[in-house]
């Protein structure tokens, strides 16, 4: 799995760079909301903005990238999110952030969904082990994203945006460097090709688990900081190793509970534990003790959860990886966009009410998950019978090897 030609590390490099900016706002939304004088629910606004705009992007990023070819598609996408980090660093308001946090989700969007396509079609392996990487990648930048985001934001809340800014201009180089060139395929993908996909029932059913349990995901990103009241430097720590273990779960324990549970008990495991956690955090949310500990427990059981759920996609719909991950990010990023705001509101009435809502969304989607128990056991099947010949073929390869000898 990790002999991997220099295309897909070049990528997986740049997606921890860009997966740095979902949890770099973390440390420095309360220094941002008491230095811009704003409301925890304005301030959520940036992950608000981020994440709907990145979600209806999502749309046409198969249409851009079947014209345009991956590597200027993955370019774009970089040099969109150079400037918006860098412009967000620059204003002096809480709307500006906001404005160039939508641009920053505008260039996620077409970076991310082209980068997983580009890692799962380009990687030695299986697409299981391709989605491993890319879920690596997505633990490391997210782990790294508020060390970065509290280090930085200790000296001021705009460094890091800088910093973002910054680093994005070494993956896009990085990416003019060691990618070759993908012309256009000449098969064009239509702008309504994710909203077909979505028909498909194993795809919609999927994308509306997703969609609920990042109520309990940003519930946790976007609120927690506000009644942690720690420094920068302190939140920053904090969900550093949140996703450190994120990371070391979606890597190490995800395939490993796959293989002995099967994809679906392995994923209603970790979305159940989650919900334990967040519930726990609505129970102990006065003491700093208790939630900074479920936030870096919650790690590992999204981390489990998200290279489940990520395979579960690229394989349960009949269609091109670039669309099926098109239409399940829609649906995901652009309905869960709502959660960030509505943490920030609810948490304005009561600090406990954000993670109740949040656990109860998460068991809801428990619930339509198992709604497409057949679809899902079936990719299992399918993958045992893959499994099964490749043995088969190896075992026919050595006996010939043996009786050559």
């Amino acid at each position: 799995m990790w002999r991997q030609p220099k295309t897909v590390w070049s990528v997986a490099f740049a997606c921890v760079i860009a997966f740095m900016g979902i949890g770099l706002v973390d440390p420095i939304l309360k220094p941002i909301a008491d230095d811009l004088g704003a409301s925890a629910s304005q301030v959520s606004l940036l992950f608000t903005s981020y994440m709907a705009v990145m979600g209806v992007a999502m749309l046409g990023t198969g249409w851009v990238s079947s014209r345009a070819g991956a590597k200027r598609t993955l370019l774009l996408g970089l040099f969109i999110i150079i400037l918006g980090a860098g412009l967000a660093g620059t204003q002096d308001g809480v709307t500006g952030i906001v404005a160039f946090r939508a641009l920053w989700g505008l260039g996620n969007a077409l970076f991310i969904a082209t980068a997983l396509a580009t890692i799962v079609n380009a990687a030695r392996g299986s697409v299981g082990q391709a989605i491993i990487l890319y879920e690596a990648a997505l633990g490391v930048g997210i782990a790294t994203g508020p060390l970065l985001g509290g280090w930085l934001g200790a000296h001021s809340w705009r460094y890091p945006f800088f910093g973002v800014s910054a680093l994005m201009v070494i993956a896009f180089v990085a990416v003019i460097a060691t990618l070759p060139a993908t012309p256009p395929t000449g098969q064009h993908t239509s702008i309504t090709a994710p909203f077909k996909a979505l028909s498909h029932r194993g795809l919609l059913t999927v994308g509306i688990t997703a969609l609920l349990y990042n109520f309990g995901f940003f519930t946790l990103l976007a609120f927690t900081p506000f009644p942690l009241a720690l420094g920068a430097h302190e939140v920053g720590l904090i969900f550093f190793g949140w996703g450190l273990l994120l990371a070391f779960t979606s890597v190490v324990v995800a395939p490993r509970l796959q293989r002995r549970f099967g994809t679906l008990p392995g994923m209603v495991g970790a979305l159940l534990g989650f919900a334990v956690i967040l519930a726990v955090m609505a129970v102990g949310t006065d003491s700093k003790a208790v939630l900074a500990t479920c936030v870096i427990l919650a790690g590992g059981f999204l981390g489990v959860n998200n290279t489940l759920i990520t395979e579960t996609v690229m394989k349960v719909a009949p269609v091109e990886r670039g669309v099926a991950s098109a239409a399940y990010s829609f649906v995901r990023f652009g309905g869960g966009a709502i959660a960030p705001w509505l943490a920030g509101k609810l948490g304005e009435r009561s600090v406990h009410l954000p993670f109740w809502v949040g656990a109860g969304a998460v068991v809801l989607s428990v619930a339509v998950l198992l709604t497409a128990r057949s679809l899902i056991d079936a990719t299992d099947e399918t993958l045992a019978e893959a499994h099964s010949s490749v043995e088969e073929e190896e075992l026919e390869a050595e006996a010939m090897t043996v009786g050559d000898a």
